[in-house]
């Protein structure tokens, strides 16, 4: 017992003094990398919030998707910084030489560089993204044909999310068009066929009417920049009149503006008695004697 005693003794006078040292470093860099992260966010966040300001035709909510993209990327930066120099501080208390590590993470560093083209062409694509404001966490983007709402924009690449819910990772240096569809504003763009035989001064009426009723709608008002309203006759079709509707929404808002447009059209015409016509041909046949 007393021999077991003893050799306890001895660990702890080999360990006590580590900890007293070197342990107690470890806890304040970690301590020290927590606080100082945290500063850093808060600072960050509200020297964004100043520094970033709007246009005159930048909304409030735009504005704010703006300072969000920046704070999520300059503090993720500043995370991972920290957090590499806390790592190498506690492995230096540790007993291990990080000189050797450095020289190491150099020479792989170079050995990469060689290979790293594309990495460093898409932390420069994103740097133009983000300074450029070209679109922000929570727009709707479509970059050459694939399209859907951004979830996240680091350095090196976009993620953004389709309506059947797939996620997809675009690297900066890939994309070379974006559509933003929700930028400032977004429009309603609509294309409806009646009949050759309507009224064509009473189709125009009605449909303001419909579209000045929708933008006065508590319901939807919020959502209406201005009432969606006859434009031009836009073609003339097979078998219908085709006219066109515009009006302007609230950033992403314009297809369920557009929506309930189409159903209350719909509604008001069956009731006006004005045919949306289907497709259909006309067959001349002659009869021989």
């Amino acid at each position: 017992m007393q021999e077991k005693i003893d050799h306890l003794d001895q660990i702890l006078e080999l360990i006590l003094p580590w900890l007293l040292n070197h342990g107690i470093k470890i806890v304040l860099i970690a301590v020290g990398y927590l606080i100082l992260n945290s500063i850093l966010k808060k600072l960050v966040q509200r020297s964004i919030r100043i520094s970033v300001r709007g246009g005159n035709y930048v909304s409030k909510e735009a504005e704010t998707k703006r300072e969000n993209t920046l704070i999520r990327i300059c503090t993720g930066v500043i995370r991972i910084s920290l957090l590499s120099i806390s790592t190498l501080m506690i492995l230096s208390e540790v007993g291990l030489e990080i000189g050797p590590i450095l020289a190491g993470a150099g020479i792989v560093g170079l050995a990469v560089g060689f290979g790293g083209q594309y990495l460093i062409r898409d932390i420069i694509s994103g740097l133009f993204i983000i300074v450029e404001n070209q679109y922000r966490v929570g727009d709707v983007v479509n970059f050459d044909g694939t399209g859907g709402l951004v979830e996240d924009i680091s350095l090196r690449m976009t993620t953004i999310r389709d309506l059947d819910g797939t996620v997809h990772h675009i690297p900066h240096g890939e994309i070379k068009k974006v559509a933003n569809l929700s930028k400032t504003y977004s429009r309603v763009n609509m294309n409806i066929g009646v009949s050759y035989n309507s009224n064509i001064d009473h189709v125009i009426k009605v449909v303001n009417q419909v579209g000045k009723e929708l933008a006065e709608d508590p319901k939807w008002k919020d959502a209406i920049i201005s009432a969606p309203q006859f434009l031009r006759i836009d073609d003339f079709a097979d078998s219908a009149i085709v006219i066109k509707i515009l009006g302007d929404t609230q950033p992403i808002k314009q297809w369920e503006v557009s929506g309930e447009l189409r159903k209350r059209i719909k509604a008001t015409f069956d009731k006006e008695g004005i045919e949306i016509p289907f497709p259909q041909r006309v067959i001349h046949s002659e009869i021989k004697k």
